[in-house]
């Protein structure tokens, strides 16, 4: 006789899932809120840009959603702190968190200032630690939870002239597999969600000078194929869908690429 492990029953998710989206004022972060928002999520928004917060916490409050928005610095341990204390008064236990914050300067690694490089790696990959800090321990305490990081696709095809932007995703990255392993067992679930090229405002500030020297090294070393781009969109969906998961159910990983042009048909 084999003895057939006994398997414990997992608990459905709760009615009421409260979310918070770090980095929801434009771009990724503000379509992932809309998406959960009007989905049914209770919906915390945070950002530097209250304002642009604002905007789409009020789009969402038209379409029936709820919403509530506090400023957020993901670089400021204290400001992330603040914010968790903000949002769970409003909203009660949050069920789910999507660190999105994050920055692109361009630059080659060589000449970029080493103060400006240790500045986005502490917004990009220690500002993820920081919302785990503040969020992930009553969620291990209630058993359920997910934490959704958004990377991309940098870390498998990195890029020239955004050094500092690679180097954090490959360090948020190992930061969420190495979570993965910390909190098996615990209830909680950490994914990512890996973003190919996708139209947002994260490289608006860029000079044509910084931006004609990334165009042409990435078709150099093939890390350009196309240019098509994912919208905003694609990436919300992909995350109401990792969350959505059934409780017993953790989608680890997932790459979204934009689909190549379609090849014109020759005779």
């Amino acid at each position: 006789m084999v003895d057939v492990p006994r398997q414990t029953t997992v608990a459905e998710h709760p009615a009421r899932r409260p979310a918070v989206i770090a980095g929801a004022s434009a771009g990724i972060g503000a379509e992932i809120a809309r998406t959960l928002g009007l989905g049914g999520y209770p919906v915390a928004l945070g950002a530097r840009r209250v304002e642009r917060c604002e905007e789409v916490a009020s789009e969402i409050r038209a379409g029936g959603g709820e919403a509530f928005v506090a400023a957020l610095d993901v670089a400021d341990t204290a400001s992330v702190h603040a914010f968790a204390k903000a949002v769970t008064e409003r909203f009660g236990e949050i069920d789910i968190v999507v660190a999105n914050a994050g920055i692109m300067p361009a630059g080659s690694i060589v000449e970029s200032d080493p103060d400006e490089f240790a500045e986005s790696l502490n917004i990009n990959a220690v500002g993820v630690q920081r919302l785990v800090h503040a969020f992930l321990p009553p969620m291990m305490a209630r058993r359920r939870g997910d934490l959704v990081i958004i990377s991309s696709e940098v870390v498998q095809q990195p890029r020239p002239y955004v050094g500092a932007y690679v180097a954090g995703k490959w360090a948020v990255e190992g930061l969420a597999l190495t979570l993965q392993m910390e909190l098996e067992g615990s209830g909680v679930r950490v994914s990512i969600v890996r973003p190919g090229p996708t139209t947002s405002d994260i490289a608006a500030g860029w000079d044509m000078d910084n931006a004609m020297k990334a165009l042409k090294a990435g078709k150099k070393f093939g890390s350009l194929r196309h240019f098509n781009s994912l919208p905003a969109s694609a990436i919300a969906h992909t995350v109401a869908h990792v969350v959505g998961a059934p409780r017993g159910t953790h989608i680890a990983l997932s790459y979204v690429a934009p689909q190549a042009p379609i090849d014109e048909v020759t005779t």
